[in-house]
């Protein structure tokens, strides 16, 4: 298996490439000279923060996380070179109990699904992964800017709550025509 290890990341963040609507979701963990980049999907990013921070919230006290996470907030931009390792296919999340660290893995494939194991070109291909480990509050800092970035995609549209255009959609709740 080939393994990105991080612990712990000088940086982690989700980021973006593109304008809204036509977006690439990365994640992407840096460590002195070392980059890696993943792409994955906006859901996949949207549930991992939420994830993050039920977690937080059961297991680290979330308030202390909060507390500190204001401090640790990261808005830059992806570090280039944006070039995605993999695309992200399973997500892993944990609370180790022992370290009160977050440990988040992403995966190229599923490792439970019997189906992949046949396919021909995941059988000639080693599995790639990257795992991350977190303090809570850096964690805490990542789900906000995770949540902020799915957030600032296109506007849902107030009658059918699909994603509007720049030229309007043609919206279902109105009978087909365009809003």
């Amino acid at each position: 298996m080939s393994l990105h290890e991080f612990d712990p990341p000088d940086r982690f963040v989700a980021g973006t490439v593109g304008p809204p609507g036509q977006r690439t979701f990365f994640l992407q963990a840096s460590e002195g000279r070392r980059l890696t980049s993943v792409s994955l999907e906006k859901q996949q990013v949207d549930v991992l923060a939420t994830r993050i921070n039920d977690l937080l919230d059961s297991y680290a006290g979330g308030a202390g996380a909060d507390h500190v996470a204001a401090e640790v907030v990261d808005n830059a931009p992806l570090d280039t070179p944006i070039e995605d390792e993999f695309r992200v296919n399973t997500l892993a999340l944990a609370w180790d109990e022992d370290r009160q660290v977050i440990i988040i893995e992403a995966l190229d494939r599923d490792p439970d699904d019997p189906e992949a194991s046949l396919d021909p070109d995941v059988l000639t291909t080693e599995p790639r992964q990257v795992r991350v480990v977190l303090s809570p509050a850096r964690a805490r800092a990542f789900a906000r800017r995770a949540q902020s970035i799915v957030a600032a995609g296109r506007p849902p549209c107030p009658f059918c709550g699909g994603p509007l255009e720049v030229e309007g959609h043609i919206c279902p709740r109105a009978n087909g025509y365009k809003r």
